[in-house]
């Protein structure tokens, strides 16, 4: 099986502010054990790196980062996922 495209969406609101949501659904082996393989990032339009990143590639697995902070995170499933990232950036539109 080769990676299937489960959901892709690029958003910019009304500030300029970038939102990318990109999910697949991939084999699972060592490198993806959930079977899925995703990059959801935000991007200010103040900004040319992403505010807030969730992605997990090999070898570091689930991470996300969060303005400067890379903190490792427990992938649950892809709408706790969604939600996850979602929380993050409405947090980080309230330190704006």
């Amino acid at each position: 099986m080769r990676a299937v495209l489960v959901f892709r969406r690029k958003r910019t609101d009304g500030r300029g502010n970038l939102t990318e949501w990109v999910i697949w659904r991939v084999p699972r082996d060592d490198k993806h054990p959930d079977g899925v393989r995703y990059r959801l990032a935000f991007i200010p339009s103040s900004a040319r790196l992403p505010a807030v990143l969730y992605d997990n590639h090999h070898p570091k697995g689930h991470h996300r980062h969060v303005s400067e902070n890379q903190t490792a995170y427990t992938f649950v499933d892809i709408p706790t996922l969604l939600e996850d990232f979602g929380k993050d950036v409405a947090a980080w539109h309230t330190r704006e």
